[in-house]
């Protein structure tokens, strides 16, 4: 996740190029969500791998995979074969799963909290609901607030 959130910043068409892809998509302003999106990628790509708050970076790839399923995947059918949304589903449920599960003894989660109040919520159903609720929520109201598919052309 982090190199796709790298590669809107650094490769191909940059945040400008990202950023019309967006608007061209609905989601305007395509130069918040640009930024925004390629943030998200590198945090939750770099906080899931590190272990660190796990459901926080588990919630981002939920909504950044519920916004990518929704605008520019569900039209094409579940299989990922056909550009469906199957892909963005297991990610989600991946992450998810991961933040129930918790990070692990080798990670910045165990290293900083093993031992303490905090590690009960990193971990667990508490985990697991963090970071499917969060996001959701985070997923649904930024489809809610900003998307607005372009009119179709026949």
């Amino acid at each position: 996740m982090a190199a796709h959130g790298y590669n809107k910043f650094f490769g191909g068409g940059r945040i400008p190029g990202t950023a019309g892809w967006f608007d061209s998509i609905g989601m305007k302003p395509g130069l918040f969500h640009a930024r925004v999106a390629a943030s998200t990628e590198i945090a939750a790509g770099l906080g899931l791998a590190l272990g660190l708050l796990t459901p926080i970076p588990a919630a981002g790839f939920v909504a950044l995979m519920l916004v990518a399923a929704w605008t520019v995947h569900r039209h094409n059918g579940f299989f990922i074969v056909k550009e469906g949304w199957e892909y963005n589903l297991v990610l989600a449920v991946a992450a998810v799963a991961i933040a129930g599960l918790g990070a692990g003894r080798y990670s910045l989660d165990h290293l900083l909290f093993s031992g303490t109040e905090v590690a009960s919520w990193l971990s667990g159903w508490c985990g697991l609901a963090i970071a499917a609720g969060l996001g959701l929520l985070g997923g649904i109201g930024q489809l809610v607030i900003f998307f607005r598919p372009p009119a179709k052309t026949s």
